[in-house]
């Protein structure tokens, strides 16, 4: 590690005047903050004067180094530093501590045990307020933190760091229904937001957010968690981890979670928070039954979860839009969470919440990339029949292709055979935007749907009954209406699924690489299977 650093105070100037380091520094970061370049400076000046001031310290003992030499000049400590430096400790302090704040924090606490000086270093405000600062996106929160005394040492030592893992997305395990957790550096804290889809049928509306916990440094010598579950405020929690991309909450006083007017009382105001209504504007009896059963699953965890890592899906240039998170109509089910990734010639959408039928975790849409479907004009659009006899069409021709012959790898472009009956030719650049309306007959939760779209493919669906018992892939159309939505027609059910993009931004969430992308989605179905 000295060696590196060593190579790095070269790379960073060694040997330069303290002002041309000043000024090639003030050209990198011209675009930060100015209020925090100028108080680093000015940490970075407390140091050095520091460290010129103590009898043992770099500058006290620069003479004895170098030696002397022709008219003294040897034994003169210049900001220029010696010409080849043997270690660290030649060199001006202010250049370690810049060495120093640009190192990952995950090394720092093993430079701390190299020696003193390099403790003495490590002290410095200024190299963990740039570790807060370009690890976790913190800058204006850091000056709040500094008005109630709290350094940024502290901040990053006893709370970013040690909870740096559980930052991202994550599954809790609440059986079939699922769920989508965003862990977050929230100002001085770190929050975990449960995300939750709009009100059905609003598919376009913005998703709603909910805190579960949060951890926060108001004690200064420890990081302390809380629950937000329940309506009277922040009570004690606990979080606990165990196996690798998989932690667990804990409420210490659940107690907190009850409501003065008993269980009536808290499935009225979970239904007006879940649902945006009352069970009276509910009339559908079927629906009633599955709303009452996800609150009576749901509630019994009492915030107790495990969660477990997800990653949102890589892009490549070949993808048909932007791989994703988005939020579709599931007919009584309501809203629900799905994501869409790439494989090759097939597109998956998996389900991030789910329901009894299907549960979180499973494949609700299969996309063949090869086998476009060229819609007829707007009066056959209309017939249900038609566009069934077309779609069908193209199924047995995709069945009996997978019957007869290997099925094409993964990732082909397609196979030199004719496209099956209904299907068209891709055509190089934008296609043109066609005419789209449902079928008659095809039940809809959202009317309001594009009246156009760009191109639509063969695909299947899955449906099972209660429980996940005999699950099956049906055949449908899917629909590319824009970059941000598109549309499933399930033939079998008769019903239309539209689905609108997560705006939201997510970080600490990219797939490190597609295969443990494509190992978490077999995981996914296996926690549920």
């Amino acid at each position: 590690m000295l060696l590196q650093m060593a190579v790095c105070a070269r790379l960073c100037g060694v040997g330069q005047s303290r002002r041309c380091r000043r000024r090639q520094r003030h050209s990198q970061d011209q675009n930060s903050d100015s209020e925090v370049d100028m108080d680093e400076e000015e940490e970075e000046e407390r140091v050095v004067g520091k460290m010129k001031d103590e009898p043992n310290g770099s500058s006290s003992s620069c003479q004895n180094r170098r030696g002397a030499g022709p008219s003294g000049a040897g034994g003169l400590c210049g900001s220029a530093g010696p010409p080849h430096p043997q270690s660290l400790l030649d060199l001006p302090p202010e250049l370690v501590v810049q060495i120093f704040s640009s190192l990952p924090g995950t090394a720092l606490p093993n430079l701390a045990l190299v020696c003193k000086k390099f403790r003495q270093y490590l002290n410095t405000e200024t190299i963990w307020r740039r570790r807060c600062t370009e690890e976790f996106g913190m800058r204006d929160d850091l000056r709040k933190m500094e008005t109630v005394g709290m350094s940024s040492r502290d901040l990053y030592v006893k709370l970013l760091h040690p909870y740096r893992h559980i930052l991202g997305l994550w599954q809790p395990d609440i059986g079939p229904y699922g769920g989508l957790l965003n862990v977050v550096v929230d100002g001085l804290f770190i929050i975990g937001w449960m995300y939750l889809p709009p009100h059905d049928p609003r598919v376009e509306d913005p998703m709603r957010r909910r805190p579960l916990f949060r951890i926060h440094m108001w004690e200064k010598n420890k990081a302390t968690v809380e629950c937000m579950y329940g309506h009277k405020g922040p009570h004690k929690g606990d979080i606990q981890t165990g196996k690798k991309d998989e932690f667990s909450t804990k409420c210490n006083q659940t107690d907190h979670h009850r409501m003065p007017g008993g269980r009536q009382e808290e499935f009225r105001t979970w239904l007006e928070e879940e649902w945006g209504r009352t069970l009276e504007d509910i009339f559908h009896e079927h629906m009633q039954e599955l709303i009452l059963m996800k609150f009576i699953y749901t509630s019994q965890y009492d915030n107790c979860l495990t969660y477990r890592r997800i990653y949102l899906p890589p892009c490549l240039p070949s993808d048909l839009l932007q791989p994703g998170l988005f939020k579709g109509t599931y007919g009584s089910h309501g809203l629900e969470i799905i994501m869409l990734s790439f494989h090759g010639s097939k597109a998956k959408a998996t389900k991030l919440t789910g329901d009894p039928n299907v549960p979180a975790g499973q494949l609700t849409l299969e996309i063949d990339l090869n086998r476009p479907v060229r819609l007829p004009d707007l009066e056959t659009q209309s017939s249900m029949e038609e566009l069934s006899r077309l779609v069908r069409g193209v199924h047995e021709e995709a069945q009996g292709g997978s019957q007869g012959r290997d099925a094409p790898a993964e990732g082909a472009e397609g196979s030199d055979s004719a496209p099956p009956a209904g299907a068209e030719e891709d055509e190089p650049g934008e296609p043109e935007p066609q005419p789209f309306v449902l079928p008659l007959g095809v039940m809809a939760r959202n009317e309001v749907y594009p009246r156009t779209c760009k191109k639509c493919f063969y695909g299947t669906g899955l449906i099972a009954g209660h429980g996940f018992t005999s699950p099956e892939r049906t055949p449908g159309l899917f629909i590319l209406f824009d970059g941000d939505r598109f549309g499933f027609i399930w033939l079998e059910l008769k019903s239309f699924s539209l689905y609108s993009r997560l705006s939201d931004q997510l970080p600490h969430a990219q797939a490190p690489s597609m295969q443990l992308f494509e190992a978490m989605l077999r995981n996914m179905q296996s926690w549920t299977s």
